[in-house]
């Protein structure tokens, strides 16, 4: 392919844009190359997740999966993949796979830690998977519900989950997704589905799902179900009585693992955005092209602008306030809280806040997740060059010096400091 093409489809000029992209949906560029680019290769380059790491001990049958009633191999693959019950979030809304199988009393349970998610449908055929890869974005997986005597489970990996998963309110890379669904229909608890991230109020967030915990005065649209209906207040600590819980692992769907995720979903795919962007546009990943230095000089400008969406969000300068404190029902806060990794003071990016906003220290934990490590440096460069200009106060604009006070930016950069190892030497400099 020529150079001049790789750089359009770099600086996301559309060539073609294809009909599932919802364009009035996005709030950051997307990509608008191929997944098959020789410097992405989605679908064939080797693979570096958990679920990886799972298959090979199934393999080895150094771990087994146990099929267990009406969960299937819920429990076990829970364990194995590390996820935590406490993160379980429950939506009745049917935008999904087996959506025809759900309703307000058969949610669909997603379970999430920072780099895999998984959804679980009671009854349903399969346990659907998204793995966060090193390199190839997120990777999608089914394991069949059924048990086999003569064959081991294995997750498998799928591509079918890419005609909603790899669109514009993906960012155009294969990512994760978090709805809010209104005009809820009374009967197929379906409705129409927005794109939610931390930038949209409460008021707008949870429509067609579960929401145990308090938000204090503040509302949202969670909870919308009948058995809720004649209640002044839709707040709940628990969904248990609300349906038949047989074969959940918890009776919670905590408002502060719904933050928590929210924001996750955003920054995993603008992460995955940021790199392939980058390796798109690197003529030594396209031999035998090469570069005219005008085309450089391209690139470096779109390079830095991807750096400053992917800044902007990673410290949260578009987050929506809270107006009122929110409070979890099921230990996920104080757990999430504790994985740190913390300063000399005990400071940490995990820290939650829930009384302003979602985070003490308003800069993503994700920032240490391999997807960040593995950034290309064309990418890693300019992002901690703008990182540094926001936190040090170089950045002045309004925007910037209102969403972040000089107490924040200190702090940040102070834990960054003990705790992020290829930080540059220029964040050893002033903050003003």
């Amino acid at each position: 392919m020529p150079w001049k093409t790789l750089l359009a489809l770099a600086l996301g000029v559309p060539l073609v844009v294809g009909i599932g992209v919802t364009l009035d949906a996005q709030r950051a560029g997307s990509f608008m190359g191929s997944l098959d680019d020789p410097a992405i290769k989605y679908s064939t380059t080797p693979l570096d997740n958990p679920v990886v790491d799972v298959n090979r001990k199934l393999q080895e049958r150094t771990i087994q999966l146990t099929f267990e009633g009406r969960g299937g191999y819920l429990r076990s693959a829970l364990e194995a993949l590390e996820l935590p019950v406490d993160s379980q979030l429950l939506v009745f809304s049917r935008d999904s796979l087996q959506g025809k199988l759900v309703g307000e009393q058969s949610p669909r349970a997603i379970y999430f830690n920072d780099r895999v998610a998984l959804g679980w449908v009671r009854d349903g055929e399969l346990l659907e998977v998204a793995a966060n890869d090193e390199s190839a974005g997120v990777v999608f997986y089914t394991l069949e519900q059924r048990p086999d005597p003569l064959r081991p489970p294995q997750f498998i990996r799928t591509f079918r989950c890419l005609g909603c998963h790899s669109t514009g309110d993906t960012l155009g890379v294969p990512g994760l997704l978090m709805f809010s669904t209104s005009d809820m229909d009374a009967e197929r608890f379906a409705g129409v589905p927005r794109r939610v991230d931390h930038s949209d109020p409460l008021a707008r967030r949870f429509g067609g799902w579960f929401v145990t915990g308090s938000t204090g005065s503040a509302t949202h649209m969670g909870n919308q179900v009948a058995a809720l209906a004649a209640r002044s207040n839709r707040e709940i600590d628990s969904v248990q009585g609300l349906f038949d819980a047989d074969g959940y692992r918890a009776l919670s769907s905590d408002i502060a693992a719904h933050l928590v995720f929210t924001h996750q979903v955003g920054m995993t795919n603008l992460l995955t955005r940021a790199a392939w962007e980058a390796r798109a546009a690197d003529p030594l990943l396209h031999a035998p092209t090469t570069s005219a230095p005008e085309d450089e000089g391209r690139v470096a400008s779109m390079m830095a602008g991807i750096a400053t969406e992917v800044v902007d969000y990673l410290l949260f300068i578009d987050e929506t306030k809270l107006t009122a404190p929110v409070r979890g029902a099921s230990g996920f806060a104080g757990r999430f809280a504790s994985l740190g990794p913390s300063d000399r003071k005990g400071r940490s990016l995990r820290q939650l806040d829930l009384t302003r906003r979602l985070l003490k220290y308003p800069c993503s934990y994700l920032i240490y997740s391999p997807a960040f490590e593995a950034l290309p440096p064309s990418m890693k460069g300019p992002i901690y060059r703008r990182l540094w200009e926001v936190l040090s106060g170089e950045e002045r604009a309004d925007r910037y010096r209102s969403a972040l006070s000089l107490a924040d930016r200190t702090s940040i950069v102070e834990i960054l400091r003990e705790t992020k190892k290829d930080l540059p030497k220029y964040f050893e400099g002033g903050i003003r």
